[in-house]
């Protein structure tokens, strides 16, 4: 299991990723992260034909000044392609005014393979971020 978080709140662009400061766990050899990168690498090694992980998400989100209050949302990504069956959408009803959001998905990873995952802003506008925590849990 691993353990990323950001607490202090950030800007995220539109189709950016949210950015991890911290490792408040540090991973094994299978779960690779660069503290200030927004980019987990999950790795396959396994004598099965693959390898599980859970990968949990949660983090407060808003409309920073300075735009337009209305639905926002992110989504783990996989690749870089977001999974919308892990879309997190709220709608603030004005600016800077925070929500919690969360998801969670299995993700295969082929044996002696990697996959790179992140939690993408899906939204149409710039959204803030804070107390952002990635937990990812090798299952098998």
């Amino acid at each position: 299991m691993a353990e990323y978080v950001a607490v202090s709140a950030q800007e995220v662009a539109v189709n950016g990723n949210v950015i991890f400061t911290n490792t408040a766990v540090q991973g094994n050899n299978c779960i690779k992260h660069r503290e200030g990168s927004g980019i987990v690498t999950l790795r396959g090694i396994t004598n099965q034909c693959r390898a599980r992980y859970f990968v949990d998400f949660s983090a407060n989100i808003a409309v920073p000044t300075g735009g337009t209050a209305g639905a926002i949302s992110l989504a783990i990504a996989i690749s870089g392609e977001p999974v919308l069956s892990s879309q997190m959408i709220s709608t603030p009803t004005a600016v800077d005014q925070y929500n919690n959001v969360s998801a969670g998905i299995y993700i295969d990873v082929p044996a002696q393979c990697c996959v790179n995952i992140a939690v993408e802003n899906t939204s149409t506008q710039a959204i803030n971020v804070a107390n952002a925590n990635l937990v990812v849990t090798r299952e098998a």
